[in-house]
């Protein structure tokens, strides 16, 4: 009976030593399954983009949104949006929530190009790309836009030029301290260096927006001072400064103009009532913005400023801009 009881538990043993050679073996096979299942999920994960937009209020960044969109649905790459509500804070923590949810890059339209250290840090610490798009700032990946001086530039040659070189300028300015108000704004004083004759005598804040624009507008046409002009940082301020002009009926007598051509604007381009814009590409800045991403993305080497050019738009040219929208 003890033999039988020592063979059973010899046999007990082998089996379970087998059993366990068996299982390593299979772990191990397992392993490497797994491993190679691990790889897979990883070269097939989704690229996603997060975009932190300035506001979606502002008419000009909904079409830059849109491109966006378009150009990752294009590429096969997933987007999340943040509004920021012109708020610095709020921006921070939409950046915020995209590096939780994963995003593999971020595209910013800063609120304030001036503080841009903690979205900076945000995305360092996450190890993912920092891409400014339509507004510059220090420290981002790349810059996606256009060179504001040069907007700036165009609007006050086509305004020199058509006042022959001598007038009152009124200026309307986007948001104080932001880089595009600042460089359009000082691309408008560069040009008229060349210019003596040609005097600012108004000069305010609208903050980009149209009900702004033409408030501040009639309160310069009610002072009694001569306007020949009304340069403005974007086309929403321009539309208030004509409609402002449209109250008194003096269309014909100030020149106006704008920098965007947006569809609005080369609506009233058409008929006459704002001279000048310059098309600023939300196309060509939000597709490149996409671009310039998955390039960082897969590693590769993209330049510090990739520049959008802008291009003068008048009614001898607004046919072609309004195709561009269709």
């Amino acid at each position: 009976m003890k033999k039988i009881l020592s063979f059973l538990m010899v046999m007990m043993m082998l089996t379970v030593l087998f059993a366990g050679c068996s299982e390593k073996k299979d772990d191990t096979s397992g392993e490497v399954k797994d491993d190679g299942k691990k790889q897979e999920e990883s070269s097939d994960k989704d690229i996603v983009i997060g975009f932190a937009s300035n506001s979606f209020s502002d008419k000009w960044q909904t079409y830059l949104n849109d491109a966006v969109k378009q150009k990752c649905l294009d590429l096969g790459i997933k987007v999340v949006f943040g509004d920021g509500k012109n708020d610095p804070a709020t921006q921070l923590a939409n950046v915020e929530n995209f590096i939780v949810e994963g995003v593999d890059a971020v595209l910013i339209v800063m609120v304030d190009p001036s503080a841009p250290a903690p979205f900076i840090k945000a995305c360092d610490d996450a190890g993912i790309p920092l891409i400014a798009v339509n507004r510059k700032f220090e420290g981002a990946d790349v810059f996606v836009g256009s060179d504001d001086i040069k907007a700036g530039n165009i609007q006050m040659e086509y305004v020199a030029e058509a006042l022959g070189g001598k007038g009152n300028i009124a200026i309307l300015e986007g948001e104080i301290g932001q880089n595009s108000s600042i460089k359009r704004t000082e691309g408008n004083t560069e040009y008229m260096k060349d210019y003596p004759d040609l005097k600012v005598v108004f000069q305010d804040s609208g903050k980009w927006d149209r009900a702004k624009g033409m408030e501040i507008s009639e309160n310069w046409l009610q002072s009694g001072e001569t306007i020949h002009a009304i340069v403005a940082n974007n086309d929403e301020m321009a539309i208030g400064a004509i409609r402002a002009l449209t109250a008194i009926d003096k269309n014909d007598d100030v020149i106006v103009a704008g920098v965007d051509a947006t569809p609005d604007a080369l609506e009233y381009v058409k008929d006459g009532t704002l001279e000048v814009t310059v098309f600023q590409s939300p196309f060509g800045q939000g597709g490149t913005g996409v671009e310039s991403a998955l390039k960082l993305i897969n590693g590769e080497e993209v330049p510090e400023y990739v520049d959008v050019p802008f291009e003068k738009v008048t009614i001898d040219n607004v046919d072609k801009y309004l195709e561009i929208w269709k």
